[in-house]
């Protein structure tokens, strides 16, 4: 019995979080990040408190207490110096790194993505008015240096700015990238005059042993990244985002204020205590996703091939034999999941299932999945 067996489906659905009411109640839904597990209880203890003495007013603006508490836990999981007087929050990690963007880019300048990506990438950018390249993953599900050369290359053109978004682990595929593939990424992006901002909010979610995530602003001088607890601590109601500079790129500091003034205050508190004190929660969050990494492999088989990935709490499923549309067929079976083309084309006959649940609930899940999909095989 792992974390995720702490509560029962009828407690979940006693939740009003969007995984909970989104579907009918007849559906399973292993769709959104949201995790099925009870909260870290430094967590609840230092927002009761904050609530008990009235403290809900504004943040303070000189408030490091999220970087600082992100630099003890970065230090201790990944031997990492966070440089805290350096950095500045954010309300979360997309409006961090849409400003950030906006700070090395111009409107109609170029921003590179790696499909299959975080679909949110794509939406922001547009909205922003930057153009947007694809230097897609390769067939390994890895950096394509080919294609990252070619995409920075067209970016570049006319002397304009330009950046690449980078998703560290890749959500949805969870390949975690290496301190060798990072390397080789800042050098072609350096020739290029390409800037790297990341996206590192899945980054505690290692469960694996053997496998470290690399922060890219440690190997990447200029990079920018963006840090924040909603994953791994389940806080995406308490949200707040810390951009780390890497100690090359000087452009952090200009951040509007506007951007820090969308923080919100319960946010920093809960954050601060995940990072602080929820270290116990997590190795036991991470013990649980081992687990049913393993349960799901099993369950999935004869009928899906699938070897999970080194981070993040999804697995990414090739379902492209049975249907062009398998999320569809799924969600008929009562089984709601990512559509794999909502990650760009390159998920096209994939499906993104969160894995953060229940040993029940995932294997009720996956007997739906059968169900549905034997179904429809051809032949």
């Amino acid at each position: 019995m792992t974390i995720f067996d702490s509560l029962t489906l009828d407690q979940l659905r006693t939740r009003t979080s969007m995984k909970w009411r989104h579907y009918p109640a007849d559906v399973l839904p292993l769709f959104v990040a949201e995790m099925d597990v009870p909260q870290a209880e430094p967590v609840v203890r230092a927002v009761h408190d904050a609530m008990h003495r009235g403290d809900t007013g504004y943040p303070s603006d000189d408030d490091h207490s999220v970087a600082e508490a992100l630099a003890g836990f970065a230090a201790q999981r990944w031997g990492w110096d966070v440089p805290v007087a350096r950095t500045r929050t954010a309300a979360d990690v997309m409006v961090g790194l849409l400003e950030v963007v906006r700070l090395l880019t111009g409107p109609g300048d170029a921003v590179v993505i790696s499909p299959p990506v975080y679909p949110p990438f794509t939406e922001f950018l547009q909205h922003a008015d930057r153009r947007i390249l694809h230097a897609p993953l390769g067939a390994d599900g890895r950096l394509d240096l080919d294609a990252l050369d070619h995409a920075f290359g067209r970016a570049k053109t006319h002397g304009s700015r330009a950046a690449y978004l980078l998703c560290n682990p890749q959500n949805p595929t969870g390949t975690l990238h290496t301190a060798d593939e990072l390397a080789a990424l800042g050098v072609v992006s350096a020739r290029h005059g390409v800037r790297v901002v990341s996206d590192e909010v899945h980054a505690p979610l290692v469960p694996e042993s053997g496998s470290r995530f690399v922060p890219a602003t440690t190997v990447i001088p200029d990079a920018i990244a963006l840090h924040s607890a909603s994953k791994a601590f389940n806080l995406a109601a308490l949200r707040v985002a810390v951009a780390v500079p890497g100690p090359e790129a000087t452009e952090v500091s200009d951040l509007a204020k506007p951007v820090a003034d969308g923080v919100m205050h319960l946010g920093a508190v809960a954050q601060t205590a995940a990072y602080a004190e929820g270290g116990a929660f997590l190795d036991e969050v991470l013990t649980g996703l081992a687990h049913n990494r393993r349960l799901l492999r099993g369950l999935l088989a004869p009928l899906v091939t699938w070897e999970p990935p080194e981070a993040t709490y999804f697995a990414w499923l090739d379902l492209a034999e049975f249907a062009d549309n398998p999320a569809r067929v799924l969600l008929d079976g009562g089984l709601a999941v990512n559509p794999g083309a909502t990650f760009g084309v390159e998920g096209a006959g994939h499906v993104r299932l969160n894995v953060a649940t229940s040993s029940a609930i995932l294997t009720e899940a996956v007997a739906r999945l059968h169900t549905a999909l034997s179904g429809v095989r051809p032949g």
